[in-house]
């Protein structure tokens, strides 16, 4: 068993941090190399498992989507197959897995033929982990559906928002009621591709929804930046009060999510969206995995990186949270689009904590400033000025050392330099007129 640990600093708005303290370590591994596969928890006798649902080898090939399954026991540090996902349509990838009242439910994902056609799956197949066994198949998800946002409302509902339907990218809000074993339609994202995304993710916190990046379906299927909200209404949670804007950190494809603390947390991915073999829809070849975790404080409104020296990894389908400030994340792709059976626990800690900020400054001049800023920065670099909210408000790919701001209102904007996906360096600067 490995272990790591690191301290670092968040970015806030204002230049003041969050010191933090994150360690994961390396438990025993999966029994195989899995990717894509749909991940959650639950409890066997009252003890926390976690649990791993179909996916891909180490072939990434339409061959090597299966629906092989496995369960590991946290207290034992132990692998164990189960029996196989019950789809009679074959292997599929890109499914999602929540646990409401200790039953899992499986729903979507797609499956892959040999001419490399893909076929979005209605299937909800359903868990039992107390009596290690499936139960029929729940309602048909009304749209098929893969690659989507999925969330549980209050231990009660599970929500299924936007994802890839077949030929494109779907605003359905698909709700699913494991009591009633029924479904019903919420009010639906916005018709755009900045809300109607593939391998976005997210997370409930309250009567909250909150998602993020995601790949758009048009063109090459770029990454989207776009931060969204969904204010659910308690008395008719059909009822879905939606809002959104660019981020600086809204990027991330195949992230996986989940809370600490009343906080939401994305866990890695890749800031280049991909097939299921790892190589850019962009035609750039193999993409990097993102070595960032983000957090979003509904408190605060601050959207900001946790870390951005996690470990490498991409292509998750899901994280188990196995108690109030521990996280597994069980296969996916590291270094190099390598489908790993890796089993990772995460540790966080001390969010509260507040200390100077320590990352590098970047020389702005003037400061303030009206028409133009000037930037002391040499090399290769692109620059990306937020609000204080973290709306994007201006983004440059290359290095650029003279911006025009004279379209920006006045007020506090944040500078960030970014060198190879992570923000390298930082500065507040003012427009006054």
């Amino acid at each position: 068993m490995r272990f790591f640990i690191l301290q670092f600093l968040v970015i806030l708005g204002c230049f003041p941090s969050c010191a933090q303290q994150v360690s994961w370590e390396e438990l025993e591994p999966m029994p195989e190399a899995v990717s894509n596969n749909a991940v959650t928890q639950a409890t066997v006798n009252g003890m926390p498992f976690v649990f791993s649902f179909a996916g891909i080898d180490t072939t990434k090939d339409w061959f090597g989507i299966h629906l092989r399954s496995f369960r590991y026991d946290v207290t034992a540090d132990e692998w164990q197959a189960i029996d196989p996902l019950p789809d009679p349509n074959g292997g599929k990838i890109a499914s999602a897995a929540s646990t409401v009242k200790n039953k899992i439910y499986i729903i979507g994902g797609y499956h892959v033929a040999s001419n490399y056609s893909e076929v979005s799956s209605d299937k909800v197949h359903i868990y039992d982990p107390e009596a290690n066994t499936y139960l029929p198949d729940g309602a048909p998800v009304p749209k098929p559906i893969d690659d989507q946002v999925q969330a549980v409302w209050r231990d009660s509902l599970i929500y299924v928002i936007t994802g890839w339907s077949n030929t494109s990218n779907v605003a359905d809000v698909q709700i699913y009621n494991p009591a009633t074993d029924s479904w019903t339609q919420g009010t639906p994202v916005f018709d755009n591709s900045n809300w109607k995304v593939f391998g976005g993710s997210g997370t409930i916190i309250g009567d909250t929804i909150y998602y993020a990046g995601g790949a758009k379906s048009i063109g090459n299927f770029p990454a989207t930046s776009f931060f969204r909200k969904g204010f659910i209404h308690p008395d008719n949670p059909t009822e879905i009060t939606w809002e959104g804007s660019e981020h600086i950190f809204g990027t991330g494809y195949r992230m996986a999510s989940a809370q600490y603390d009343g906080k939401a947390l994305w866990f890695g991915g890749s800031d280049v969206t991909y097939n299921f073999n790892g190589i850019a829809y962009n035609g750039s070849g193999g993409v990097p995995s993102n070595e960032r975790i983000t957090i979003y404080d509904p408190l605060t409104g601050i959207l900001a990186p946790l870390t951005q020296y996690f470990v490498p990894v991409m292509d998750l389908r899901g994280v188990a949270k196995i108690a109030p400030d521990q996280f597994i994340i069980a296969g996916g792709m590291r270094e190099n689009q390598k489908v790993t059976d890796r089993t990772l626990r995460i540790n966080i800690n001390n969010i509260d904590a507040m200390k100077p900020l320590k990352l590098p400054r970047v020389g702005i001049h003037p400061n303030p400033a009206d028409q133009e800023i000037r930037l002391e920065k040499r090399g290769n670099f692109g620059v990306q000025i937020s609000d204080l909210q973290g709306e994007i408000v201006f983004e440059a790919k290359e290095s650029i050392n003279i911006i025009n701001i004279s379209t920006l209102p006045n007020g506090e904007y944040i500078l960030s330099v970014i060198e190879k996906g992570k923000v390298a360096a930082v500065e507040k600067f003012v427009i006054t007129r």
